[in-house]
């Protein structure tokens, strides 16, 4: 029998959640996702030191030696690059979560980005800019998408969230699981299995939702913190998993059952647009949802103040 890695791979799209270009290499994903904290640790590692040289050369090439916001722009994109040498597919690149709160801002860094990288030869279509689920972020992404530059939003953690995102046009979104059983579990609630584990069921609950309304936006199951919580999504359109839980899915080869179809899923009516006061009401009303998106960004934030200080 296959293992159930490949077993996986015939119903979801395989991500890999590093920045490690050797594990990525080793571990042969479809697509990549990096975010500010996977970027300090390929900063922090010896073996990628040249990329932190080559992130200010570019910088001085574009004449902007000056700009802290472009060399670590340019360290993104430049890890990206690397990556695209290795995988077929595409690779997220993510805003500073300190613009997560100005629209016009993620906007202008979303371009910057996406500048960069026709500056580094490499093809946009396999770039996804990186955006906070917040209603400024989903309302850049929503300017984005009609440039023709496709984003994945990401810090979703409920439905909310992942119902205006999809209404508003984004390529794809990023649920977490593993945060949103962390934070239940730190509060009591004994896990007992997928069934009762509140990440999995968020992220089925938006899958289900979105398929149901017809919408494109493709579901990335993201966080996740043991290799049965990724069995339990088997057949989400995506899964970004770590380096260690993709190696343990190669190594069983047990018997993997499917657990979620868009085929299998009736078309309801469209629910309307969701407007802004019910968006941020959802999130202030759901305790859980506002201290992690909340967290999130407070998380990315002080790592990317990290990756500023390394690039100095």
């Amino acid at each position: 029998m296959n293992s159930k890695r490949v077993q996986l791979a015939q119903w979801s799209t395989l991500v890999a959640d590093t920045g490690d270009m050797e594990a990525i290499r080793t571990l042969t994903p479809e697509d990549a996702t990096t975010n500010p904290s996977l970027l300090l640790a390929v900063a922090q590692a010896g073996r990628h030191a040249s990329l932190l040289d080559d992130a200010a050369h570019l910088a001085r090439q574009l004449g902007r030696d000056d700009s802290m916001a472009l060399r670590c722009d340019a360290f993104a994109t430049l890890t990206g690059q690397v990556i695209l040498e290795t995988i077929p597919g595409l690779v997220s690149t993510e805003v500073d979560a300190r613009l997560s709160f100005d629209t016009m801002a993620t906007v202008e860094r979303a371009r910057g980005l996406i500048a960069l990288y026709r500056e580094l030869g490499v093809d946009t279509d396999r770039i996804l800019i990186k955006i906070a689920a917040t209603w400024e972020g989903i309302r850049a992404a929503a300017v984005l998408e009609q440039e023709g530059i496709r984003c994945n939003l990401t810090l979703v953690f409920c439905l909310a969230q992942a119902l205006a995102a999809a209404q508003h046009c984004a390529t794809l979104i990023s649920p977490f699981v593993g945060r949103i059983y962390d934070w239940h579990v730190k509060r009591g609630l004994e896990v007992s299995g997928p069934e009762n584990d509140p990440g999995v069921q968020s992220v089925r609950q938006i899958f289900h939702t979105l398929k149901s309304q017809g919408l494109d936006t493709i579901v990335m199951g993201a966080s996740f913190r043991n290799v049965s919580q990724v069995e339990a999504l088997a057949g989400c359109d995506r899964l970004t998993i770590s380096p260690a839980l993709l190696e343990a899915l190669d190594a069983d080869q047990g018997a993997l059952a499917r657990q979620l179809d868009a085929g299998d899923v009736p078309l309801g009516e469209a629910a309307p647009p969701l407007e802004e006061a019910a968006f941020r009401w959802a999130i202030n009303d759901d305790p859980m949802a506002s201290e992690l998106l909340s967290d999130g960004i407070r998380r990315f934030a002080r790592d990317q103040e990290a990756l500023e200080r390394l690039l100095a």
